[in-house]
């Protein structure tokens, strides 16, 4: 394939899954920008850049026809994202633009949440062709958090956190079809197998890690809309197709043995 893929976020939890199944779909020009410097490897050219400061994006986008934008941040997303945007708008060509988002961001509207509902609009603003899937809490987070609690002698956790994720490396999948088709606009949300809540995700931890970590489930304020659903795509909209098969178990098992 002839294409130029610019991948921001190539090196965090979904881009390094992600930049090597486009490589294993034969594509072969693919520019990875970070903010560090790193050593070309395995067929990818890493650029330098800063999203946040606008810096050194009119170069990584130069030619390239498609912009996989994986990059997130707590604050200054929306800002971030408007930089990237804007540079590809100047590069002379007509980029496809490919976001990821999050399920339930039109709904659940605070912190990280809002802040990536405003990026979604600045993408579907730019006046480029795009492509916007949002998905479910990765795995990975839970796992994370599931790693830090334990160090507790008692695991308090928010109850009825309700959640449905998945297995990043299936989204990796799924982003290399959205990436290698035709602008989509908004497709289909992508969730995980197993509709649950984080009390019950830690204590299937504990018990798969042997961590005699008593979990508690903890009522916490202005969580509502999450304690409804509002993180979860309503089990009405999700098509098997677009639904991961990795179940939490089998995650952390693979996680366990490569550790």
């Amino acid at each position: 394939m002839t294409s130029t893929i610019l991948v921001t976020g190539g090196t965090g939890t979904l881009g390094q899954l992600f930049v090597p199944r486009l490589r294993e779909a034969g594509c072969k020009d693919i520019r990875v920008l970070t903010r560090g410097s790193h050593q070309d490897r395995d067929g990818v050219r890493f650029v330098t850049g800063d999203l946040a400061k606008g810096q050194g994006l009119d170069a990584a986008v130069e030619g390239a026809t498609t912009i996989v934008h994986c990059a997130s941040a707590s604050k200054g997303d929306a800002e971030a994202t408007r930089n990237l945007m804007q540079a590809a708008s100047r590069s002379g060509g007509s980029p496809h633009l490919v976001y990821t988002s999050i399920v339930g961001v039109d709904l659940v509207t605070f912190g990280y949440f809002g802040t990536k509902l405003a990026s979604e609009g600045v993408v579907a603003d730019s006046g480029l062709p795009w492509t916007m899937l949002r998905i479910t809490q990765f795995y990975d987070l839970l796992l994370k958090g599931a790693q830090k609690v334990a160090k507790m002698p008692l695991a308090p956790i928010p109850s009825g956190f309700r959640v449905q994720p998945v297995d990043p490396d299936e989204v990796a999948a799924r982003l290399v079809e959205l990436t290698l088709g035709e602008p989509a606009g908004r497709v289909p949300d992508m969730a995980g197998p197993r509709a649950t809540d984080a009390v019950e995700l830690i204590r299937e931890y504990m018990r798969i890690t042997n961590r005699r970590r008593k979990v508690m489930p903890v009522w916490m304020p202005g969580l509502g809309k999450i304690r409804a659903g509002g993180l979860m795509v309503p089990e009405g909209d999700l098509s098997p197709e677009h639904q991961g098969k990795g179940t939490w178990e089998e995650f952390l098992h693979k996680k366990l043995k490569s550790a």
